[in-house]
């Protein structure tokens, strides 16, 4: 069995991901020292033989006995919230974390994948985004702290695919929802859905004619999935290219839930991007992937977790 170390593997995606690996015959590592991830989000693997797990902080030395086939870098703060209250733990798990798993990738002969982001684009200049698009970011801006770590991110994994020859892969990550979301976590979905199922008022910052492209969870593990199982290295954007404003958006999660609730707005944070949407040709090409879950059914199916999480 090939095994496949996962980092962040207690977060909204790092657990999809060990279930899907799991699924397909892996043994797997999960690594995650719950900054921003749930021990419930992997309680269920606890009694599969074929999962372990280390309570461990990647930005310090890893060290992972026995062959490691591949190794998914998914460790990171991801929502606005987050790294804005946690800047410094955002960038040191953007450069210090991949150094260290990069060099564990170097000795083990992993293939490596990295979780990038659509951030990486930073306030397009360039719509929709291709992979060639070197992005309009704000180092020093309130997001510079995640959108900087992910580039940083791309640049020591390209340098050791260049100069060591670690068979690496890279994965921009445009908006994703799902079960296991935190509802405070302040993106778009949790903070709608949560609003509406208690009957607050949604709160859209700006206009609302900021445009937003959200791709169903088990979607964008399966295109993780087959970047994985590829030997490509380039960046690939893997989302839904279907775009919708945020109005439009929040209007949709108040009719879905059958709240009573009033969309109110608010001012714009700093940097916000105008636009976002992936040109997923690459993804097409190389790995013969589109997403197949439309918004209506994925958000009924992202509803049923968040009702049972409000109760």
């Amino acid at each position: 069995m090939k095994r496949v170390l996962i980092t962040g593997a207690a977060g909204f995606l790092g657990s999809h991901l060990c279930d899907k690996f799991l699924d397909n015959g892996f043994k797997v590592v999960g690594m995650d020292n719950f900054l921003t991830g749930s021990e419930d989000n992997i309680s269920h693997l606890f009694g599969n033989s074929n999962f372990e797990f280390y309570h461990h902080d990647v930005t310090k030395f890893v060290h992972v006995p026995g062959e490691v086939d591949y190794i998914l870098h998914f460790a990171s703060p991801a929502s606005p919230i987050d790294y804005l209250e946690m800047p410094i733990q955002t960038l040191k798990v953007g450069s210090l974390a991949p150094y260290n798993l990069l060099g564990l990738a170097r000795v083990k002969k992993s293939r490596f994948i990295i979780a990038s982001t659509s951030e990486v684009y930073g306030d397009p200049n360039v719509h929709p985004q291709k992979e060639d698009y070197w992005g309009n970011v704000n180092p020093i801006g309130p997001r510079g702290v995640y959108d900087e770590a992910k580039r940083f991110q791309e640049a020591i994994t390209m340098g050791y695919h260049t100069f060591h020859g670690v068979n690496t892969g890279m994965v921009r990550i445009f908006n994703t929802y799902g079960p296991r979301m935190r509802l405070d976590d302040g993106r778009a979905l949790p903070a709608f859905m949560s609003q509406a199922l208690r009957g607050e008022d949604i709160t859209v910052f700006g206009d609302g004619s900021q445009t937003r492209s959200f791709c169903y969870v088990a979607d964008l593990v399966e295109g993780i999935y087959r970047l994985t199982m590829s030997d490509y290295h380039q960046p690939v954007n893997i989302g839904n290219p279907q775009e919708i404003t945020i109005k439009e958006f929040a209007e949709e999660i108040v009719a879905l839930t059958g709240s009573k609730s009033k969309v109110i707005y608010k001012d714009l944070p700093k940097d916000d991007p105008k636009v976002r949407q992936p040109d997923i040709t690459r993804a097409k090409e190389i790995l013969d992937w589109t997403p197949k879950v439309d918004r209506a059914e994925g958000l009924k199916l992202t509803l049923d977790y968040f009702q049972k999480k409000v109760k």
